[in-house]
């Protein structure tokens, strides 16, 4: 007997579209979170250039008006110093936050596949309580047809010598225990 299992193809690639369909979202939140590092990272570049322009700026003016050069070199290296470590930290922050949503994502499709597979499980075993159901009844309507047909040939035979008769009778009733008494029926 080969084992075939039956499952209800629908319902599988509903659930196969429902694992396809959650995907997609949490690439796309991924895609969104690398965007938005890109666009933190653009800003921080703007206003590191912003706060360098401004430091330049304002060592030129010193310069001018004061003749302090060296303030303003010292001003202008810690400005870029705290935005460096202002971009860092970003960065580092941005890069944390990918990974979590990475690992949730990743979590989220194991336990779809986990879910998906338990159910594909537990539709095979419905399959299977049904084949068996469905066999046990057809087999229990074939021994009522195999009864019937006994019957019905140890009533067409004829009267056979009384020990052919009784060599018929004793392999009738072991196949068929209820033989005898069905023949008296009909």
């Amino acid at each position: 007997m080969t084992r075939w299992t039956w499952v209800d193809e629908e319902q599988l690639l509903e659930q196969l579209d429902l694992v396809r369909l959650s995907l997609p979202e949490a690439f796309h939140e991924a895609d969104a979170i690398a965007r938005q590092k890109d666009e933190l990272f653009l800003q921080a570049e703007q206003y590191a250039q912003e706060v360098v322009e401004n430091a330049e700026r304002r060592a030129a003016q010193i310069l001018n008006e004061m003749g302090i050069l060296r303030q303003a070199e010292i001003e202008a290296q810690q400005m870029r110093q705290q935005v460096q470590q202002e971009c860092e930290a970003a960065e580092a922050q941005t890069i944390a936050e990918i990974e979590r949503m990475r690992r949730q994502a990743q979590q989220d499709l194991e336990e779809m596949q986990r879910l998906a597979i338990a159910e594909c499980e537990e539709i095979q075993a419905g399959a299977d309580e049904y084949a068996d159901r469905v066999l046990q009844e057809m087999e229990r309507q074939l021994s009522e047809m195999m009864r019937v047909v006994r019957n019905g040939r140890q009533q067409l035979q004829p009267e056979a010598p009384p020990r052919v008769r009784e060599a018929n009778t004793s392999s009738t009733q072991t196949r068929s225990p209820g033989a005898k008494g069905d023949r008296a029926k009909t």
